[in-house]
């Protein structure tokens, strides 16, 4: 029982992450922002009876950990992401200038 536990997490924390990295791009508390949050619960209830865990009480922290930790580190990922195209963008933008001098 305890490895499917483990196995439905990482299923959860992995089905989570696309989910964040999309989240991190909306106006926080917005329809959308809402929709990425919610999108994956059936998913996981879905994981929840394939891996036989039904809703035994001690499996909710670790499965709404797993949750939480995949919409983390896809919002991580986002801002990582944006912030090294910003920083490519600034470098073009300055070579451009020293071209033009």
């Amino acid at each position: 029982m305890e490895l499917n536990l483990l196995l439905a997490a990482l299923s959860t924390f992995i089905l989570n992450i696309p989910f964040g990295f999309i989240r991190q791009g909306f106006k926080k508390f917005s329809v959308m922002w809402f929709v990425c949050i919610h999108a994956p619960i059936p998913f996981v209830i879905l994981f929840r009876h394939l891996f036989g865990l039904g809703f035994q009480l001690y499996t909710y922290p670790i499965m709404v950990s797993a949750f939480f930790l995949g919409q983390f580190a896809g919002k991580k990922i986002r801002i990582r992401r944006d912030a090294k195209k910003s920083l490519a963008e600034e470098l073009q933008s300055e070579e451009i200038k020293k071209d033009q001098l």
